[in-house]
């Protein structure tokens, strides 16, 4: 950003804001502050509107798009279903027969249940119901669902009980669902109880492995949940924008590009 905007009102701003988000991906303070020629604690009070009006998240130094808001898991099951089939082959591919796998809830990590081979000899626990479901007829797998209480939104069972039974578990992988991803802001969520278990499941994981549509890359939601570091596996769809992998690539961890549809070419680690 090297506009010089002086002399611009309060919604002139925001205004200008709202686009240089949807432009770059993220904004910094300081930055806007030289671009609009006022102080920073006036671009702190504009990210802060906006925040409150949800068309921002702020993060340290700034703000990234707000992750999307996509419905009930049973509305975010009909929508882009391709795609997430693709992305669950991706990981369902790698993950190693015999081992313990962690599945958390969404309509991304339930196509990926749905991808895993009968007779892996796997252990898979989730809080996802319908992920227990999937599973259900595949023989040669052992599935263990927390229990909890069954928050109809997310299709996750959140809460006091769900922690405790967490609590005990060390899964060798993590399938770690996300409302939102960026290489600096970590993992987030738009709920406070499923920010809690997602982020004590991560921190028992050996290794944590995210699926991420394009539109949940680069944004962030209210709640964190988990750094990107070395545990971390990337799988992201075929067309994922080269730049807006660029910072999670400055990390060092690998990322998988899934296939795209129709082609024959299976999915391929792109560092």
């Amino acid at each position: 950003m090297t506009e010089v905007l002086p002399h611009l009102m309060a919604e002139q701003r925001q205004a200008v804001i709202r686009e240089w988000l949807k432009r770059d991906g993220r904004v910094l303070a300081a930055q806007l502050a030289a671009n609009f020629g006022v102080s920073e604690d006036t671009v702190r009070r504009d990210l802060r509107e906006l925040a409150g009006r949800d068309e921002c998240r702020r993060v340290y130094g700034g703000a990234l798009p707000p992750a999307p808001l996509d419905g009930s898991l049973n509305t975010r099951r009909m929508q882009a279903q391709d795609r997430k089939a693709l992305l669950g082959h991706a990981i369902a591919r790698t993950l190693v027969p015999g081992s313990s796998v962690f599945i958390d809830a969404g309509s991304t990590n339930l196509a990926v249940a749905e991808a895993l081979p009968p007779d892996s000899g796997m252990t898979v626990i989730t809080n996802a119901p319908s992920i227990a479901c999937a599973l259900q007829d595949k023989s040669g797998m052992s599935v263990v669902l927390l229990g909890g209480r069954l928050d109809p939104g997310s299709g996750a069972c959140l809460g006091s009980q769900t922690l405790r039974e967490a609590e005990r578990m060390r899964p060798s992988v993590l399938v770690l669902g996300v409302c939102g991803v960026d290489a600096e802001a970590g993992v987030t969520s738009h709920d406070l109880e499923e920010a809690d278990l997602k982020s004590l499941l991560a921190s028992r994981a050996g290794e944590i492995v995210l699926a991420a549509t394009n539109e949940k890359i680069g944004t962030a939601a209210s709640f964190f949940v988990a750094p990107i570091d070395r545990r971390v596996r990337l799988f992201v769809e075929h067309d994922c924008p080269v730049e807006a992998l660029a910072p999670f690539e400055g990390l060092d961890i690998p990322i998988t590009r899934a296939a795209a549809p129709g082609s024959r070419m299976p999915a391929r680690t792109v560092r």
